[in-house]
């Protein structure tokens, strides 16, 4: 059977963080393997806390782990320290891990700062040369490329820019374009914009009204599972595009905040 290591944060809602990720690795017939990252005190609308987990403990962690059973693909989200992420750049160098996926977790869809100063540079540094992947929606990507986001040349822009991080291809979510700038279609569609160096693909769908809890999350966790068993880039954005759209869809209204997807 095929596995996927996730390196995140614990969300006690599910949906969010290493819960919603070994959820979304099942669905897709993939054994979900976790480290913790960090904990959250937090709901479907906000994040009150966060407790860090000591660098030398989630590294123990997953050495561990990874001596024991090698995963076939490796994702991280939420990493918050400088610790955490040289801990798990250490791990994935270290035993050569591949199809490494990184959702450049900064900022919750609530608002709230989920990496500690510093991190996101050690994060570029050490752990975007290795990636096979990484899923930043429109804010991470303009955050950390430096380029103003108002349409789709704009995107491109960003992606060539994340590109020269080190990262094997980009890919920028776009459920939240309608935010960002010029508005497509009166803010009714979404996009993914890959590109690897040479080519770019669009892979457009429709907006589903509303606010998703984890949207992110699931996404960079399907794409992962969809490389543990063996797809391309496109064909795992593809087949995660259509996973998304059902999971939006039939979402549930269970807290006072956010929708949780259907995972």
């Amino acid at each position: 059977m095929k596995t996927a290591l996730t390196i995140a944060g614990s969300d006690p809602t599910g949906g969010a963080g290493i819960q919603a990720d070994i959820k979304v690795f099942s669905l897709f017939g993939v054994y979900g393997l976790s480290a913790v990252a960090a904990l959250t005190s937090q709901n479907t609308y906000e994040v009150n806390a966060i407790l860090k987990v000591d660098g030398e403990f989630l590294e123990k962690q997953l050495n561990t782990l990874v001596s024991d059973i090698r995963p076939d693909a490796v994702k991280t989200g939420m990493l918050f320290s400088i610790e955490a992420v040289k801990a798990a750049a250490k791990i994935i160098k270290g035993y050569e891990l591949e199809n490494l996926v990184i959702d450049p977790v900064t900022i919750s869809s609530t608002g709230a700062n989920l990496m500690e100063d510093g991190a996101l540079d050690i994060l570029k540094e050490e752990l975007f040369p290795l990636a096979k992947v990484i899923t930043p929606n429109i804010y991470e990507a303009a955050a950390i490329s430096g380029v103003n986001i108002e349409n789709e040349k704009d995107i491109e822009r960003a992606a060539m820019k994340l590109k020269q991080f080190g990262p094997e291809t980009v890919i920028i979510t776009g459920g939240h374009f309608d935010n960002v700038g010029k508005r497509r279609a009166g803010g009714r569609k979404t996009m993914e914009l890959v590109y690897n160096g040479k080519n770019v693909n669009i892979i457009g769908g429709e907006k589903i009204k509303g606010e998703y809890h984890g949207t992110g999350c699931a996404f960079s966790a399907a794409i992962t599972a969809c490389l543990a068993k063996g797809m391309t880039v496109v064909e795992a954005v593809k087949k995660t595009k259509k996973f998304m759209n059902t999971a939006i869809k039939n979402a549930h209204t269970i807290g006072k905040g956010m929708r949780l997807l259907d995972v």
